[in-house]
């Protein structure tokens, strides 16, 4: 059984399911009001190779991850653009989904969109009122956090060391709340804004809101895991996990959260500029390279993204591609058993891909070993299938077969081992040079000049 580590619990516990062999998941998605940047690639880098791991290790999984498709930014963005709030909305889901397919991630099992669950979000906050967990405001409806039960559980913290300061958060009160802690349900609309009706006066669900309601319907009281973002345990996670509590519905069994990308030991934000955007880094970089630094580093820790850690992260890549090239022709086997008990040792183990990243390329040294020793002791076959299975547990998708090279970039090809043979290396190396430019790699093989796609 796989073991995670549970921000509620503040260890590492088993992940107790519902149902045998049946793993529900909500992961917090994106608010749709621009490109996404490296922390959204992150967390669902993250969870995609969770959401994988599970399916290679036997269990049907339902996964859901939603769209905030109406938030302040969100109308910030179309009143600054001089634009519909829905075409803003639309255009950067459509971003969001670009940037999620080149990645190699999976797509959800279920996207609800904020503005498809507003009816079932004004009677969860009527519920609350009814409980009297939740209040009415000239600004809104807001939820009394003294009346949640272990209120501050995901922060690690009591609402009163939060309110004094004893903790790592503070608390500040604003507005018409009645506890400084208390947070909005319900927005009511200022002019020109986007409303809904309710029964307290038209306006917008809360983003706290949201998840609730969505989770709930689509994957039923008590599932199994919420995860997400370290930076949303607090006050979001919380938040939603509130008004379940305040209601009386048991929520997710299980809370698990990412670590922060780092820029020069910093965490990335827009304030410190140092904000990359994912679009960006596809648009300059091999996407699967992404997918290798989040395998290499522990799903908890900071981890450093930097042009400089993703073109290591590229280098590597070529060591995997072309053994995957190397081992195209090697005949199914059935794979290595100790390899595979290694894996999935060091999956259950909090999900420890560096242990699988280090697996992975010390299988590339030894398959290559094997290959180069003429495998004398027939181990190529379970090695490399142990290999391939590993790297499709955890999507790392390798390139084993090379495009065939159109007759220009052959010829030029042909032109440099002609170079070689007389020993004219300035001319080999500025055929090499022409090569590369037009998108190819060269590479020295006992058969002479060997091309591939960049």
């Amino acid at each position: 059984m796989i073991r995670l580590y549970d921000t509620a619990l503040s260890t590492v516990t088993p992940l107790e399911t519902r149902e045998a062999g049946k793993v529900s998941m909500y992961v917090c998605g994106p608010t749709v009001y621009g490109p996404p940047h490296l922390g959204h690639g992150r967390f669902s880098l993250v969870f995609d190779i969770l959401r994988r791991y599970l399916i290679w290790s036997g269990n049907q999984v339902s996964y859901v991850s939603n769209i905030t498709d109406i938030d302040d930014k969100i109308l910030q963005r179309a009143a600054q653009e001089g634009r519909d709030w829905t075409e803003v909305a639309q255009e950067y889901e459509q971003v969001w989904y670009s940037a999620m397919d080149a990645l190699g991630v999976l797509r959800p099992d279920h996207d609800p969109h904020a503005t498809q669950y507003v009816e079932q979000m004004v009677q969860l906050i009527a519920d609350l009122i009814e409980q009297d967990a939740a209040y009415v405001t000239p600004d809104g409806v807001y939820l009394s956090v003294d009346r949640v039960p272990g209120y501050g559980l995901l922060a690690r913290q009591s609402l009163d060391e939060m309110l004094t300061g004893g903790g790592d958060r503070v608390i500040l009160g604003e507005g018409n709340k009645h506890h400084p802690a208390d947070f909005v349900l319900w927005k009511f609309a200022k002019p020109n804004e986007p409303a809904w009706p309710s029964p307290w006066g038209s306006g917008r669900p809360g983003w706290h809101t949201e998840c609730v309601v969505m989770s709930l319907d689509l994957l039923g009281d008590g599932f199994d895991l919420h995860g997400g973002g370290m930076d949303l345990a607090f006050p979001h996670h919380e938040n939603e996990r509130a008004q379940a509590v305040a209601i009386g519905r048991p929520f997710a069994g299980h809370w698990m959260h990412n670590g922060f990308v780092e820029v020069g030991g910093e965490k990335m934000s827009k304030s410190l500029n140092n904000f990359t955007t994912l679009v960006d880094l596809i648009a300059s970089h091999d996407p699967r390279a992404y997918r290798l630094v989040v395998l290499g580093s522990h799903y908890r820790s900071p981890v450093e993204v930097t042009d400089s850690t993703i073109t290591a992260a590229e280098n590597a890549l070529d060591r995997l591609d072309s053994l995957a090239r190397r081992v195209a022709e090697v005949a199914p086997a059935e794979p290595e058993p100790a390899a595979m008990a290694a894996f999935q040792n060091q999956m259950d183990n909090d999900l420890d891909t560096p242990a699988t990243y280090a697996q992975i390329f010390g299988l590339v040294t030894e398959i290559n070993r094997a290959l180069d020793a003429g495998d004398e002791q027939g181990s190529v076959g379970p090695l490399v299938a142990a290999w391939r299975q590993i790297l499709g547990a955890v999507g790392l998708e390798v390139f084993g077969q090379a495009q065939q090279a159109p007759a220009e970039i052959l010829a030029l090809a042909s032109q440099r081992d002609e170079a070689r043979a007389a020993k004219e290396w300035a001319l080999a190396d500025s055929l090499r040079d022409e090569i590369h430019a037009a998108g190819w790699v060269a590479e020295d093989s006992p058969t002479g000049t060997q091309v591939r796609q960049a």
